[in-house]
């Protein structure tokens, strides 16, 4: 029996959730899936231009698993716009960290798809 996925940590839910090429119709595209610990994965090792290490911890997560969440992502994103594919954001195992600035307190709300 393997063992149960441990949620990740997240920033926010983002507020952009879908892209497309333009001039084609929705109906004709194909969507590639990319979960909200993936962007989030994305947004701190790449945007933010944090180490793997700091990225891994803000996540909660281990070196190897934001490793091999960072390739799955690059992978989608990649796809996504080599092959003029549709991208969805949605999903995953994550739990929403938010930092309350006047007490500095971890208020968390989850989420969990099956």
């Amino acid at each position: 029996m393997p063992r149960p996925r441990k949620d990740r940590w997240v920033c926010c839910k983002p507020d952009v959730t879908f892209f497309k090429p333009r001039g084609i119709p929705i109906t004709e595209l194909e969507e590639v899936r990319l979960t909200v610990d993936e962007i989030e994965a994305v947004r701190l090792k790449d945007l933010e231009g944090l180490e793997q290490e700091e990225t891994a911890s803000r996540m909660g997560v281990s070196q190897p698993t934001l490793h091999r969440i960072l390739t799955s992502a690059h992978a989608k994103t990649a796809d996504a716009l080599v092959n003029g594919k549709a991208l969805r954001i949605e999903g995953g195992d994550y739990v929403v960290k938010k930092i309350d600035p006047r007490k500095q307190v971890h208020a968390r709300s989850s989420h969990r798809e099956l």
